[in-house]
């Protein structure tokens, strides 16, 4: 069940989060700024903790997730070493993800050989 509920909540925010792109004029790099402060908000008004507790990867891989991860790290960074939480809490939180895709983008770039569109 763990499956479905992470397949269709995934895919329910990718749908949305496509509509919006396709029916409004905003950029990509907007879009993806929205989705990241959607989530820390989400999180912080505790509203997004039950759908990743209910969802798993369907609601925490999407970049609404990422916002919610940044929030719930510098909170936990804040109880732990005070408003220096702030600067370091995001840090500290995302830091296995962003070195896993740095480290596997730049082994893709070796196996495939990107090239620039001409």
């Amino acid at each position: 069940m763990h499956y479905i509920n992470a397949f269709w909540v995934g895919g329910l925010i990718c749908a949305l989060v496509q509509i919006l792109l396709d029916k409004t004029k905003l950029m990509p790099g907007r879009v993806m700024v929205l989705l990241v402060c959607a989530g820390s908000v989400l999180s912080a008004l505790h509203l997004y903790k039950p759908l990743v507790d209910y969802a798993h990867a369907g609601a925490s891989v999407p970049l609404i997730g990422f916002g919610h991860l940044l929030f719930q790290g510098v909170k936990e960074e804040i109880e732990q070493a005070g408003i220096l939480g702030v600067f370091t809490g995001g840090f500290k939180a995302s830091a296995g993800g962003i070195s896993a895709a740095l480290i596997f983008g730049y082994l893709a770039s070796l196996f495939f050989h990107p090239q620039m569109k001409k």
